[in-house]
């Protein structure tokens, strides 16, 4: 089977982006629990750098990562930035000094978090950013995508994107304006909802129908989770076939499963970056899918 190489976000859009199908996930590069400094920082710095090299031209951050270490990290790395780079950050939670997660949705908190992404950025504009959602929270869902969407009018943010979203929700909000991309919980051992740490996070093979009727990029977060092990000897058969490692066939299933699927696998480490990205030149045949299921 021939991958797309490319996928666009926004493509229905007067401004869109046209990138490789595969990007790179910043959250690792914090210290433990995602909080504070990389445990090697040169090393996190040399990632960033590496991206770049290697034609990757779609980070994902969040200024809650670390809080500001991941942005800080890119803006260091890799400013001023390539023209065909989209960084793509997330809102809607925010952390504690004690290391807590906290929602952080309110209209006015949404734009505390856009001005602050933009700072420490450096930039005038975010390309991509998703809200997302914090299940529980007791502001309504329309106000916190209202506040985004008329930011985006402001000309802060160029596409709005969902995250954490069931059904209801996404329905919900392509009735209210564009919905550029949409980040759920996907991977090959874990593909439906889940609880973790007592929060709920959503999977995207509840929402794919609707993604894939309205022709929205799909980007999956825990894509190399592992909770099914089980199927884990069937990636492990692939692999030893390709040579591969077991992440690189996780990868490489989620290149082949749908042409909208944008992959984000992330890493503290540097060999680990670069076996990953080899996922993308390895080409699994429709038996191999079939067998994978």
């Amino acid at each position: 089977m021939n991958i797309k190489k490319t996928i666009t976000i926004g493509a229905k859009t007067e401004n869109p982006l046209t990138i490789k199908r595969m990007g790179y996930g910043t959250m690792r590069l914090t210290g433990e629990h995602i909080w504070g400094e990389p445990e090697n920082r040169e090393e996190a710095l040399k990632i960033l750098k590496t991206t770049s090299e290697n034609g990757i031209q779609f980070l994902d951050t969040a200024d809650y990562y670390g809080k500001d270490v991941t942005n800080r990290l890119i803006a260091e790395a890799l400013y001023p930035y390539k023209k065909d780079l989209v960084i793509c950050t997330k809102v809607g939670a925010e952390r504690g000094s004690d290391k807590s997660w906290k929602v952080y949705d309110k209209p006015e908190e949404l734009r505390a978090s856009i001005d602050n992404n933009l700072k420490t950025l450096k930039i005038e504009q975010i390309q991509l950013v998703h809200f997302r959602v914090m299940p529980g929270t007791s502001t309504p869902f329309e106000a916190s995508l209202n506040a985004m969407f008329k930011m985006q009018k402001e000309g802060k943010i160029l596409h709005v994107g969902v995250s954490n979203v069931n059904e209801e929700e996404l329905n919900m909000a392509l009735k209210m304006g564009h919905i550029a991309s949409v980040e759920n919980a996907f991977g090959y051992e874990q593909r439906s909802s889940f609880s973790l740490f007592g929060q709920e996070v959503r999977g995207m093979q509840e929402v794919m129908e609707i993604c894939l009727e309205n022709e929205i990029p799909m980007i999956p977060f825990f894509s190399l989770q592992s909770s099914l092990p089980n199927n884990e000897n069937k990636i492990a058969v692939v692999a030893k076939k390709h040579n591969a490692t077991s992440a690189q066939i996780n990868l490489a299933w989620l290149l082949n499963y749908n042409d909208l699927i944008l992959p984000i696998p992330g890493t503290s480490k540097l060999s680990h970056f670069k076996e990953n990205i080899k996922a993308f030149d390895i080409q699994l045949s429709e038996d191999e899918m079939e067998f994978l299921g």
